[in-house]
């Protein structure tokens, strides 16, 4: 049996490391709608029969304490109530892990707290775990899904969504695990995509006692950057749209053509043509290849198609062509649905990109202070500096010295689709290259953290690549047993029955030459 290790933990002592038998219940879950804790209100607590749902997703959960609770309540500044709000589901069967889910967005949200992770992933709770969601510090106008940020006017909940919830949610969770188990969790794990894996970054850094291991996904950790690349984007391809319309500035035709003039160039990288791009630093494309030497047809862009995907893709820059945030890579998933949906939009709804990030930027990261930006007329002089001037320091997570994490043995896993429009994978492969370089090279920083890239997909999922991979067992091995992942099986609805390595970068796969290329065993990871 490991040595205990004991840490002090928001006035909890998390004893991590132990080995132990499943604990005795201490409280019912009943008993737990009496509980007193000083700025922790619980709302209810009910016991919930094996073989429920949640909606938007089948699994049939095990039999579990479903408490849903509130920390730091108050009114803010705007007079509006406001506080964080959790779901914890605690199964009978613990196995004494605790897992804290990622939200997204502008938060506002309570997601069901069972911990699910892809198609291929099992969720947490039916592996035992207790896990909990929380709202980012506010809640949502349902009426708004992807543009309320009037959380802003009010310092607390802004700063609650910046950084503060998961500190605050995990101190009073934890109080709720011992009360109710008799004991606090042998080890906590964060898992989050998209914002949610910004705050699983954002806690490593700013409070690195709290959890053994992060998962990571798409992290939006140069928030404030990638805002100001939307804004470019948006008005690269409006700009050439016929009638303004965004939509239209490229058909699905022509992303279509792109897609397959990348693949035609770099698919071949890895040993095997399979419509992957596994080797992405090596592909080297421009899509001037594409341009008509006469009228537009469907084999062919216009000038001014290939001057605006140039241009996006390049990243935003100032007028003295400095870079305001990163370029991205050319890839196949750029034909997906999700990159149109969030960059270009659709007859069924406008670009996300355009419904969420004005809000965000006017709302939450400029804290309601006029003057409005415009993201169709940014001034990327003004506004860029004004933005990052505004909340950079405290929304950003992109802190490099992550020294007092690995030294506590903390571990992370990134991970990031190839063709995510929102936030670049080009970026979070430059952030993990300076992370190496303040950690003292490659072998020490892959003794703590890995990167993993899914070509192919779109942002947290989705696109004509593997998505699905059991992140959670990785990090488990890694954390517990001291086995780090030299590889993670990957699959996905796009290609049924096919298996992939997903490698540590900066390794890649690589096809044996021999077997089936259908088969992860046929590839190996290397340089």
């Amino acid at each position: 049996m490991r040595n205990k290790v004991i840490v002090l933990l928001g006035g909890v002592c998390l004893l991590s490391g132990v080995a132990a038998a499943q604990p005795a219940q201490r409280l019912s879950c009943e008993a737990l709608k009496k509980l007193e804790e000083p700025g922790l209100l619980i709302l209810s607590a009910e016991d919930v029969a094996a073989g429920s749902q949640v909606k938007g997703n089948d699994a049939k959960l095990p039999a579990h304490c479903l408490v849903r609770g509130e920390v730091n309540k108050h009114q803010g500044a705007d007079g509006k109530s406001y506080g964080d709000t959790f779901e914890l589901r605690m199964p009978v069967g613990w196995n004494e892990r605790f897992l804290f889910q990622g939200g997204g967005g502008l938060d506002g949200i309570v997601q069901p707290a069972i911990g699910a992770g892809g198609t291929f992933d099992r969720p947490a709770l039916l592996r035992g775990y207790a896990v909990v969601s929380d709202d980012g510090g506010h809640a949502a106008d349902p009426k708004a899904p992807f543009g309320d940020a009037s959380f802003g006017s009010d310092p607390e909940s802004l700063a609650d969504y910046e950084y503060r919830s998961t500190q605050r949610v995990a101190d009073g969770v934890r109080k709720i695990l011992i009360e109710y188990y008799g004991k606090a969790p042998n080890h906590s794990y964060f898992r989050g995509c998209s914002n949610g894996g910004r705050e699983g970054l954002m806690a490593l850094q700013r409070y690195p006692q709290y959890f053994d291991g992060v998962i990571a996904g798409a992290p939006a950790f140069h928030l404030t950057r990638a805002m100001i690349a939307e804004a470019w984007n948006t008005i690269q391809f409006k700009s050439i749209a016929p009638n303004g319309d965004l939509k239209d500035a490229l058909s699905e035709a022509d992303l279509q053509l792109v897609a397959r003039g990348v693949l035609a160039k770099c698919d071949a990288l890895d040993g095997v043509k399979d419509d992957l791009i596994s080797n992405p630093e090596a592909c080297h494309y421009d899509p001037a290849e594409l341009q008509c030497a006469g009228p537009k047809t469907e084999s062919c862009l216009t000038a001014l198609q290939v001057k605006a995907l140039k241009t996006a893709i390049s990243g935003p820059v100032d007028s003295q062509g400095n870079a305001l945030y990163s370029d991205w890579p050319y890839d196949s998933g750029m034909a997906g649905p999700g990159w149109r949906a969030w960059i270009l939009g659709s007859d069924a709804m406008p670009a996300i990109n355009t419904l969420i990030f004005p809000p965000a930027i006017n709302g939450m990261a400029l804290a309601g202070k006029p003057p409005a930006i415009d993201i169709f007329h940014f001034d990327f002089d003004k506004d860029a500096t004004r933005l990052n001037n505004a909340a950079a320091a405290s929304l950003n997570s992109d802190a490099t010295d992550l020294s007092a994490f690995r030294k506590r043995g903390g571990k992370l896993l990134l991970y990031t689709g190839m063709s995510d429009p929102v936030f670049s994978p080009n970026d979070l492969i430059r952030y993990y290259k300076d992370v190496t370089q303040a950690s003292g090279g490659e072998k020490p920083t892959f003794e703590f953290a890995r990167l993993f890239l899914l070509p192919g997909v779109n942002h947290c999922g989705g696109g004509p690549g593997l998505d699905s991979f059991d992140s959670l067992s990785a990090i488990e091995a890694w954390v517990e047993d001291d086995s780090p992942p030299q590889h993670i099986i990957v699959r996905g609805s796009a290609y049924p029955g096919r298996t992939r390595p997903l490698c540590p970068y900066p390794l890649t796969p690589h096809y044996n030459g021999w077997g089936n290329s259908e088969n992860a065993a046929s590839f190996i990871c290397g340089k």
